[in-house]
């Protein structure tokens, strides 16, 4: 510059804000004076390094997208309240089921479990239902499907199976090949696969569904009193399912369909709600039953331990920004409150550290600060430090315990559920018993749903190259039911001297 030349500040057509507006600020609340052009060394440039206001944009933008969800990547979430029918306190001592005066408040989120954020929502897959209530005394969130059983019960299966429905290592491709052959080699899938491959595989929208908590879970009352709990929750909006090829056309048409039918709905105010019912099985029942209630490829019966509705939750608030309220929100099984408590089910057993890490990765050690995860309650421990500390730290106060110093202290209402344990330490496997519950499923299903049963599986497995898989997965089907197996057999082109021997 030389001596007789004046710097240019001017923001050109933006000179002056306009009337009403608020300023334009980088992120240390400072004044942007331009956020359309870079400052460059002469008008052909090249940009100087002190335009922090462009670096820090750039920066930022680099840094927009946190790892996505390794399952349950894409979904919608919306905000509501449960409605509490009774008190239920000769079950449980939870404040939020013992004063029905109370709406609690909640957030809810359904997804698709196998595909990534950018997947069409209409792929024929599982649906994850997620809710988090925000009581008095700290988050509860059951982390469940809208399937009332899982492909297994032991968690040490769980990476595999997932990698089984993501994308091929060589062609980067999804593919029915590996899904259908880790299935056939998966006799205790077999439950899960029957219904994956029913009419109920492909919802019509996230508002018709029911949702589960799929494990038992429990509850413990003021007594100390223990009672086993299966969570159900049915759609006040009914059911309503797509056809494979409704399906594929509402794929190419509008692949976010249902993150839009859940946003449109509540935006126009109708509210979806759900009623919610549990099964309340006595402690020592529970223990004695004929099939392990603990092993999630399996229900417990209806007859046995009919529904009891004990409330309704309502969805009537759509989120106002989708990363803070719903791609941040961070559900664990592992959040529990007093008289609510967990099971010795397997899988719930491991997914109780597998969320909370996967969380720590994806959000970071704090997460649980974020908006969207705090309590209603004030968080008090001993926990300091780690990345993303947004909170006073502690304020200085004692970091350790037992201490003189006027720590937070231990309260009993915080106990769980005790139950004794025995045994040799072993690989166990949890039951052999892989198809009666499927074929209680199959042999109550009209011949309409077995007919759009056989079409699905005909149209998935069909495309698989591996004669054997074909076979192998057949085979488990007519063990299920030798009408099932060999109507998969017909519609396949496969010889049944090959499905019986």
């Amino acid at each position: 510059m030389t001596d007789h030349q004046q710097p240019n500040n001017s923001n050109d057509k933006n000179d002056k804000p306009k009337q009403g507006q608020p300023d334009l600020t980088t992120n240390n609340g400072a004044p942007q004076a331009n956020n359309e052009n870079t400052l460059t060394a002469g008008p052909r440039g090249p940009v100087v390094m002190q335009d922090f206001g462009f670096t820090e944009k750039l920066a930022h933008f680099d840094r927009e997208r946190i790892p996505e969800r390794v399952v349950h990547a894409k979904g919608a979430g919306a905000k509501g309240y449960f409605e509490l029918d009774h008190d239920l306190s000769a079950y449980t001592s939870a404040d939020f089921l013992t004063h029905p005066e109370k709406k609690t408040p909640m957030l809810a989120r359904f997804s698709n479990v196998a595909g990534e954020s950018g997947h069409a929502d209409t792929y024929r897959d599982v649906r994850g239902f997620a809710l988090r209530f925000y009581t008095d005394e700290g988050n509860f969130d059951i982390v469940g499907n809208n399937t009332p059983v899982f492909f297994m019960n032991d968690p040490l299966k769980f990476p595999d199976f997932i990698h089984s429905q993501k994308r091929n290592p060589s062609t980067h491709e999804r593919s029915t090949d590996m899904q259908w052959d880790y299935f056939s080699h998966s006799p205790e899938a077999t439950h899960q696969v029957v219904i994956l491959m029913s009419d109920r595989g492909i919802p019509y929208s996230y508002r018709y569904m029911h949702g589960y908590g799929s494990h038992t879970f429990s509850w413990t009352n003021a007594k100390g009193e223990n009672f086993w709990i299966k969570y159900h929750f049915k759609s006040n909006q009914g059911i309503k399912n797509l056809t494979d090829e409704e399906a594929d056309v509402m794929a190419g048409k509008e692949p976010d369909w249902y993150i839009k039918d859940l946003y449109d709905a509540i935006d126009h105010g109708d509210y979806p709600s759900w009623n919610v019912y549990v099964q309340i099985i006595p402690y020592e029942e529970g223990l004695k039953y004929k099939d392990d209630i603990f092993d999630v490829t399996k229900v417990v019966s209806q007859h046995d331990y009919p529904l009891q509705k004990i409330g309704k939750f309502t969805l009537n608030e759509n989120p106002v920004d989708y990363f803070t309220d719903v791609e941040e929100a961070a559900f664990s099984p592992a959040n529990i409150v007093p008289g609510v408590g967990l099971s010795p089910d397997k899988l719930l057993q491991g997914r109780l550290f597998a969320y909370t890490d996967a969380e720590r990765y994806r959000l970071g050690t704090n997460y649980d600060q974020i908006p969207v995860n705090r309590p209603k309650n004030t968080v008090k421990n001993y926990d300091r430090d780690g990345k993303m500390q947004v909170t006073d730290n502690g304020a200085g106060a004692v970091n350790y315990e037992p201490n003189s110093l006027g720590g937070p202290v231990q309260n009993p209402r915080g106990t769980q559920m005790t139950y004794p344990v025995q045994g040799e330490v072993k690989a166990y496997p949890q039951n052999d018993d892989y198809f009666s519950a499927p074929r209680a499923l199959y042999q109550i299903l009209t011949p309409d749903k077995k007919d759009w049963l056989i079409q699905d599986i005909k149209d998935s497995l069909g495309t698989v190259k591996s004669t054997d898989t074909k076979i192998r997965q057949t085979k488990l089907f007519y063990q299920v039911d030798p009408d099932f197996g060999t109507r998969v057999a017909k519609v396949l082109g496969l010889s049944m001297s090959d499905i019986t021997n």
